[in-house]
């Protein structure tokens, strides 16, 4: 699987967008002192974590109804919210098609199926001088809270190349990538994210129109208690983790978040079928 990540090329696309993306913008430092939080991990087993314990399950056995896998797979799309096609504004019915499993929003005008794929999120862990660069969201959701510079691909660019463009819009900062971190599927809202290493180019960073803040961060005085998403937490502590024992690795993982907990909740969740080399 890594070599699979790894393929991903970045060596000229990324010095392409690193020649774009200049612009001199002033650092800001300062920093706030919480308690640290990590958790361990076993490379050879199929893992749920939760920020207190880990527990095992057997490799290739399939989720139990009341599971949170199995509620987050038939959570996943709300295809009865498709009302109109998105082809010709034709009304939709709801059903199963022909030969398929899935309920789909099927156009009774033209006959399209509308069928709906996971969001890919992009984004950057960068390290400087032991230390990580974080941003405050200037938008909702979770406002206010710290996260990595993240955001959606856009079509037309690489992995890479959309994390180190997000890393620009919302830190000001040039980066270079060094490698694939972290793969994180997040079956129930669609979304996978993918989070690559990357260390800066140089110190002029800045928060742009969607961060309030940016900041570097000491490892041992990272916000836990203020990140915004699930996905950043099992990040950061997947990174401390890696660091204590003395090796980087490519991390994947599902993030299920566990049933009838808030979305502000981040340590809602298990991280199941947590794959490391």
């Amino acid at each position: 699987m890594l070599k699979a990540v790894q393929i991903l090329g970045w060596s000229s696309g990324l010095t392409i967008i690193s020649q774009r993306l200049t612009r001199t913008r002033h650092s800001s430092s300062s920093s706030t002192s919480l308690k640290l939080s990590t958790f361990s991990s076993s490379p050879r087993r199929i893992l749920s974590f939760n920020p207190t314990r880990m527990s095992s399950s057997q490799p290739g056995s399939d989720p139990l109804p009341n599971s949170p896998t199995f509620v987050s797979v038939q959570s996943s799309g709300d295809v009865r919210k498709i009302k109109f096609c998105q082809w010709c504004g034709g009304p939709t019915k709801h059903e199963i098609p022909d030969g398929e499993e899935k309920l789909r929003a099927i156009c009774t005008h033209c006959g399209r199926i509308a069928y709906q794929n996971p969001k890919m999120v992009v984004g950057c862990l960068i390290v400087h001088e032991e230390k990580v660069l974080l941003c405050k969201r200037n938008i909702q959701p979770s406002h206010g809270l710290w996260t990595l510079p993240a955001g959606y691909l856009e079509v037309g660019e690489s992995a890479a190349e959309g994390a180190m463009r997000e890393t620009w819009e919302e830190a000001g900062a040039t980066v270079e990538v060094i490698s694939p971190f972290a793969q994180l599927d997040i079956p129930l809202i669609g979304q996978t994210y993918v989070i690559f290493l990357a260390r800066l180019k140089n110190l002029d960073f800045a928060p742009g129109p969607e961060s309030l803040e940016c900041r570097l961060f000491a490892l041992d005085e990272i916000p836990f208690d203020s990140l915004a998403f699930s996905s950043i937490y099992v990040t950061l502590n997947l990174y401390l983790e890696d660091l204590k024992k003395g090796k980087l690795k490519f991390h994947y993982g599902t993030i299920n978040k566990r049933p009838g907990s808030s979305p502000s909740d981040i340590r809602a969740f298990t991280l199941d079928y947590h794959l490391q080399p």
